[in-house]
């Protein structure tokens, strides 16, 4: 789970109340109004944190300036993050990477505009069309400014065979090979990368990824334990992991970790075991894709 201590740190500055949970800081309680001002947080953390204040901060009374410490990292999301607040009438007035200016009193503009497919979704089923293709996706913007669409790039990379007609992507089945993935800007591709790699031709290394041990499970040593038990060879390290291909899995029982990128990643893992693979915990797919058992029978697999 994300660690709240850079909220915690506003609130303390601000004089906000609050109280924490036992239980990884939950419940938590607030009480108190956010004020303009000077905000500083961490850019090695979440990406989460900076987004949620460009979005609060233009409806405060006065200015505010926002500075964001360490290296900033999943910086697409805070791109993504101004253009959407810049369609919807919030001006932002981005000094650097690291200090914005935002000016108080805004008010979000009522518009129209059409939702873009997710290409963080998007890779679950790029990855299974290229271990079992055909497979097409429909409702995918190929100028998105989306981080996870370098998904596109390191398929392409390991041997991914793919096109684009208009909105739709079209994935075939191909052979892949090892790469070299620096997970920097799109650690929720990370999961399902390494499935792949762990049925690819070679060796591949992801590094730069130490912030999935920080998401709603430590996700390197999840989807490395999971993966292990059904014949992948993959070694954890600190900030990634490495990965030599194999050429099928053996099936079995393996859990979530009650994540749901880890669970549809092991989905996808289904399609090369030679034996059924039973999942632990599998509604917490609930938090992202609640139709992603039926779009995976939708497509050809078989689950109970």
């Amino acid at each position: 789970m994300r660690p709240l201590d850079p909220y915690f740190k506003i609130f303390q500055e601000q004089g906000i109340a609050f109280t924490k949970g036992v239980q990884a800081n939950l419940p938590l309680t607030v009480q108190g109004s956010l004020q303009p001002g000077k905000f500083t947080v961490p850019g090695n953390v979440s990406s989460q944190f900076i987004s949620g204040l460009l979005f609060a901060l233009p409806l405060l009374q006065c200015d505010s300036t926002l500075e964001i410490t360490e290296t900033l990292e999943s910086k697409s999301y805070v791109t993504m993050t101004l253009a959407a607040l810049q369609k919807y009438g919030i001006k932002i007035q981005k000094e650097s990477e690291k200090l914005y200016r935002i000016a108080g009193r805004q008010e979000y503009q009522a518009r129209t505009s059409p939702v873009e497919g997710d290409f963080s979704q998007a890779a679950f089923w790029l990855v299974a069309g290229t271990l079992s293709g055909p497979l097409v996706l429909q409702g995918m913007e190929q100028a998105s400014l989306q981080g996870d669409k370098a998904i596109l790039t390191i398929l392409k990379n390991m041997g991914g065979r793919f096109t684009f007609t208009n909105t739709e992507l079209n994935v075939a089945k191909a052979l892949t090979h090892g790469l070299k993935i620096d997970a920097t800007d799109c650690p929720d591709l990370v999961p399902v990368l390494t499935v792949l790699a762990a049925v690819s031709q070679g060796h591949t290394e992801i590094i730069n990824a130490g912030r999935l041990r920080l998401k709603e499970c430590d996700r390197l040593a999840a989807i490395s334990t999971e993966l292990k038990k059904l014949g992948a060879l993959i070694t954890e390290r600190q900030d990634g992991l490495s990965i030599d291909g194999v050429e099928s899995l053996t099936g079995g029982k393996v859990t979530s970790w009650h994540d749901h990128r880890i669970a549809m990643s092991l989905a996808i893992a289904s399609i090369k075991c030679k034996q059924p693979l039973l999942i632990e915990d599998t509604e917490c797919v609930e938090k992202s894709y609640p139709t992603f058992w039926q779009d995976f029978a939708k497509v050809g697999g078989h689950y109970e």
